[in-house]
């Protein structure tokens, strides 16, 4: 029996087909209609359904380029099941190069949503039961908020196998365990039964490109081993992930200016100087240690802080880890075919 067409926004998309679909959401105070777009890739075989979705908060331009890669694959030729994909959530934030909504409302923060609420929440509305409810998996793209830069990771839920397993399969050099977030698209999408596995990756309004190419390969990884996609062509991941159950923000002891001497990715011990701060005369400087063992996934790129501005993301480590992750990433990466943070916890 033939598959039969997938239906959105009216379309309907025959089997082997992809085509865009447009979800009215809103008009701007100039008349300019806001639409959600959404691409369609509906595979000639039965398969699962998964969704790809970047840029719910709007500065997360790492993700748009991730997804822009993505739907460039030869491999989408051969597609088990039905791949949609949404390159821009939050097309207001987007526009504005902000990660909020116009009335500053955090997008990951509406859902469920409604129909008839608050800008944030007729947007969350629209994402979740038309596209999101209509998979079984999802894969949402995410990078540090601006300022910030995250080494890739990928976010998993607590005691959920499915996105365990999703996420050994991505072969990022982190996973680590967050716990859901009410109001947010994870959390929401959990309890109703759609898993999705979280990458992050990067800063906000610039593009890495390790941590681009790790995200297309980490998707295509996901696919093939959701049996969307042959084998062919798609490198399997050669490092083990560290897989970190809990993590912490290190903070400025004092205001100043930072100097820092590690970088993600590196693995630290106790005591391990990590950064000094510094008085714009150069008569106090003080060190911020490492006060445990673990990898860094996140850090802050500006010199100059306040007290109590969080520095570094550490992931504490199980203690059989090796210290080569960063280093068979890049490896790795060489040999992957290159196509043409909600916040802090």
């Amino acid at each position: 029996m033939p598959r039969r067409p997938f239906e959105i926004a009216g379309r309907h998309i025959a089997p082997g087909d992809v085509a865009t679909a447009h979800l009215p959401v809103s008009t701007l105070p100039d008349h300019t209609p806001v639409n959600l777009s959404v691409q369609v890739h509906h595979g000639k075989r039965e398969g699962p359904t998964l969704f790809v979705s970047a840029a719910v908060h709007g500065d997360e331009v790492i993700g748009v380029e991730i997804v822009r890669r993505l739907l460039r694959a030869p491999q989408l030729k051969a597609l088990r099941g039905t791949l949609l994909v949404v390159p821009v959530v939050n097309a207001f934030g987007f526009l504005n190069r902000s990660r909020y909504l116009p009335d500053r409302r955090d997008l990951n923060r509406c859902f469920p949503g409604h129909p008839s609420g608050s800008l944030g929440s007729r947007l969350a509305h629209i994402f979740l039961n038309e596209v999101v409810m209509r998979c079984d998996v999802g894969i949402d793209l995410h990078s540090a908020a601006i300022h910030r830069t995250n080494l890739p990771q990928i976010r998993v839920s607590p005691r959920d196998d499915i996105t365990r397993k999703m996420a050994l399969a991505f072969g990022a050099p982190v996973i680590l365990t967050s716990p859901l977030r009410d109001g947010s698209l994870r959390g929401e999408a959990a309890e109703r039964g759609t898993p999705v596995l979280l990458y992050e990756a990067g800063e906000g309004l610039r593009f890495d490109e390790m941590a681009v190419r790790a995200g297309v390969a980490g998707i295509l990884r996901v696919m093939r081993s959701l049996d969307m996609l042959p084998a062919k062509g798609i490198a399997k991941a050669k490092a083990e992930p560290y897989v970190c159950e809990r993590s912490t923000w290190l903070r400025a002891p004092v205001g100043g200016l930072l100097r820092t001497f590690r970088a993600e990715g590196e693995t630290v011990e106790p005591g391990d100087i990590l950064a000094t701060i510094s008085d714009p005369f150069g008569g106090l400087e003080t060190d911020l240690t490492a006060p445990s063992p673990g990898i860094l996934i996140g850090r802050a790129i500006l010199p100059v802080v306040n007290e109590g501005d969080a520095v570094f993301h550490l992931a504490a480590l199980s203690p059989k880890v090796a210290e080569a992750t960063v280093e068979d990433l890049a490896t790795q990466l060489e040999t992957d075919p290159l196509f043409d943070e909600d916040e802090i916890i």
